[in-house]
């Protein structure tokens, strides 16, 4: 393989923000690509290349073209392409697209990315690697009949999932029987507006989970580590507000367990790139169980990068050019307490509402350990195409308690005028002697911050 000497990032904002900067570090030439709607965007400027793509008022199509995005490419000489999170960076289509034309992908191969992105393979590979899974279908539910008779088998509260999704769209819990067809059809419609497939698999829920993933990451040779895990229990719709690593109070074994269950999946597969493999940890029984592959670099990779020191986007770019991993496991440190917080336009007192706007002041926390992912800026307007995500606060302390005290601090340093953010909640829940004491799962903010 020859050294990656120029790459396109075929995704906008924080992601392409935080690619570029470690291409850069590698020495290595950034191009972007832009919508019209994007033109202003702050990552179109700090890339050495931008090009813009689409047509004005189709922003998100612009960004899933996948022969748009290879024809730039190819026009601006690229060696290389990094899909970032989101819109295409678990799609088979646009590693197979790269393949074709002579480019290298900087994820995992197509034949992975095909396993891995349907939620029922995944769940087979799993089981037959030896790992925990939730009882559920093995393959997609063809009717609602068919739903309630596993639903009954499994007992009830079940949860509606989509086959070929992820991001907690697609996903129902059932409670009892007469809801299952409603919300069966309201699944179907989901998943098939976001990720073009009406799959629904079922499973069995488990009511008050912690969240744990294991950061992956494997090369070219048939070398593969795990870089620890993270704690994301703190969620609201299933989408995630709060990470932290290591995961807090967790059991050694627990841990050790947890983490080979990955490398296991990942073997299985011949893992290549970075990923992550997420479990649902049941606290009333100490049991943990398989629930999916991200199979790219996920929002939260900030935290493993700040308690392991490695750059993982750094790791990424190496792996695609065929360099093997440096170290074995035993050498990757896992040193002191990393929180990140989400920070999101939308007002949580109102339901979470979006709120789309331009920011008219914007004061960013600093400090030893303080770290600010974000694509806005004073005078940004956020607008209604994407997702609300307006920038990833992290901090970096020797231990969780003074990783605590940082994030709280640096929530207060923080102004945001002109719209409304997530600010406020998130300075409940770090304030929240549940959250302080390490006590919580997936229903931490319905149950013990009362949002509805």
């Amino acid at each position: 393989m020859k050294p990656i000497q120029k790459l396109l990032v075929a995704n906008r904002s924080e992601i392409a923000i935080r690619v570029f900067r470690s291409a850069h570090e590698l020495d290595i030439r950034t191009v972007a690509i832009y919508t019209h709607e994007d033109r202003y965007a702050l990552h179109r400027f700090k890339a050495d290349e931008a090009y813009q793509i689409g047509n004005a008022g189709e922003p998100i199509r612009a960004y899933l073209d996948i022969p748009a995005i290879i024809r730039i490419a190819k026009a601006a000489g690229v060696d290389a392409i990094h899909p970032g999170y989101g819109f295409l960076s678990e799609n088979p289509e646009l590693a197979k697209a790269c393949d074709a034309a002579g480019i290298q992908f900087v994820g995992p191969t197509q034949k992975i990315l095909e396993q891995l992105g349907d939620k029922i393979t995944a769940r087979e590979i799993a089981k037959s690697a030896g790992v925990p899974v939730l009882g559920g279908s093995s393959e997609p539910i063809a009717s609602t009949a068919d739903g309630q008779a596993l639903a009954e088998s499994l007992g009830y509260p079940v949860i509606l999932k989509a086959a070929k999704g992820g991001g907690g769209r697609g996903m129902r819990v059932v409670q009892k029987p007469e809801d299952l067809a409603g919300l069966f059809e309201q699944a179907q419609r989901e998943s098939m507006s976001a990720f073009g497939s009406p799959d629904i698999f079922v499973e069995k829920f488990i009511p008050r989970p912690r969240h744990i993933e294991v950061q992956l990451l494997g090369d070219k040779h048939g070398n593969l580590v795990h870089l620890y895990e993270r704690d994301c229990s703190v969620q609201r719709r299933h989408q995630k507000v709060v990470e932290i690593a290591p995961a807090p109070f967790l059991e050694p074994k627990i841990r050790d367990a947890i983490c080979e269950a990955a490398i296991k999946i990942g073997r299985a597969v011949g893992y290549q790139n970075a990923g992550t493999v997420e479990f649902l940890f049941d606290t009333d029984h100490n049991k943990f169980y398989f629930i999916e592959v991200n199979a790219r670099i996920q929002v939260e990779h900030p935290v493993t990068e700040m308690v392991t020191g490695l750059d993982l986007i750094q790791q990424q770019i190496r792996v695609a050019a065929g360099e093997p991993l440096p170290w074995k496991q035993k050498a990757i440190p896992c040193n002191g307490h990393a929180i990140e917080v989400r920070i999101n336009a939308e007002d949580p007192d109102n339901d979470f509402r979006g709120s789309p706007g331009r920011i008219t002041k914007l004061r960013v926390p600093g400090g030893n350990g303080v770290r600010w992912d974000s694509h806005v800026h004073e005078g940004y307007v956020v607008g209604p195409y994407y997702d609300s995500m307006i920038g990833k606060l992290i901090v970096h302390k020797p231990s969780r308690t003074e990783a605590i005290a940082c994030m709280k601090r640096c929530l207060d340093e923080f102004i945001v005028e002109g719209i409304k953010t997530t600010i406020p909640l998130l300075k409940r829940i770090l304030n929240n002697s549940a959250f302080v004491e390490g006590r919580m799962d997936t229903t931490f903010i319905e149950q013990k911050l009362l949002v509805k």
